[in-house]
């Protein structure tokens, strides 16, 4: 089954966390938070400008990862994977991958040190 989200909403895939701490314990899954991190997997077309009926083009893409609010959303289960539905508004934020991190500057949140 393949879906298409409507207005700003978008499908997304769940990346699972680390199975073990820093330290090297192990956590089992009763002791695992829900993720909030994925890829996103569809895009719907965006919102509606009240004013002028055209869309609103989305901020994010096929593809993205992002980080979402932990229980934001609609899970369906398609087979054996289980995807989230989301409104553009329940995702936090967009990751962005770094370059190498000997030559990586202090860029948190636009910061300049």
């Amino acid at each position: 089954m393949k879906l298409q989200p409507l207005a700003d909403r978008l499908i997304v895939e769940a990346l699972e966390e680390e199975e073990s701490t820093e330290s090297g314990i192990v956590l089992p899954d009763t002791a695992k938070e829900k993720p909030q991190r994925g890829r996103v997997l569809a895009v719907g077309p965006g919102a509606r400008n009240q004013d002028t009926g055209e869309h609103i083009q989305m901020d994010v893409a096929e593809g993205d990862e992002v980080i979402f609010s932990k229980y934001g959303g609609t899970e369906i289960k398609l087979g054996s994977d289980e995807v989230l539905i989301l409104r553009e508004s329940d995702v936090l934020a967009k990751v962005i991958p770094q370059a190498s991190k000997s030559k990586r500057k202090r860029s948190l949140a636009g910061a300049t040190a």
